[in-house]
């Protein structure tokens, strides 16, 4: 048996062998687990990392509103795709939106704040949208 501490990739190999032939005995079970619990929590870490870059751009986009450009444009259209392609991918994490808006959204002001060297008091203590809003590709803040 390959050691998961020394050689993770050809584990990882072994061990999808192993559930391909049915070699359940064999399976390194205590790692497999804990690897499968990672993986869905980088599934969340993913979406919660593109809403919060979203966030961030529509932030700058409605406090800096002289500065708003082509480039910041572009880059909320493809943080919205990407996160609608994430969560496409992983339905399983729409029970979890309402924790991971609150979450994205305190980053996104900790980054605008840093951005725009505007106060973090300035900007409001809740996501002032929804993600109806947040994700509606006709929507920029005033």
């Amino acid at each position: 048996m390959i050691s998961y501490d020394k050689d993770f990739y050809s584990w990882t190999q072994e061990q999808a062998e192993l559930l391909k032939h049915g070699r359940f005995a064999e399976l390194d079970l205590e790692n497999l687990i804990e690897e499968v619990e990672t993986m869905g929590r980088s599934e969340k870490r993913e979406l919660e990392s593109r809403l919060t870059v979203l966030l961030l751009h529509l932030l700058k986009w409605k406090y800096q509103d002289l500065r708003q450009c082509r480039s910041w444009e572009l880059s909320i259209i493809e943080q919205r795709l990407k996160f609608d392609e994430t969560l496409e991918e992983n339905p399983g994490l729409k029970s979890k939106l309402d924790e991971i808006l609150k979450k994205a959204y305190r980053y996104a002001v900790i980054e605008a704040s840093k951005e725009t060297q505007i106060s973090i008091k300035i900007f409001p203590e809740i996501c002032p949208w929804d993600l109806d809003k947040i994700t509606d590709n006709e929507f920029y803040p005033d």
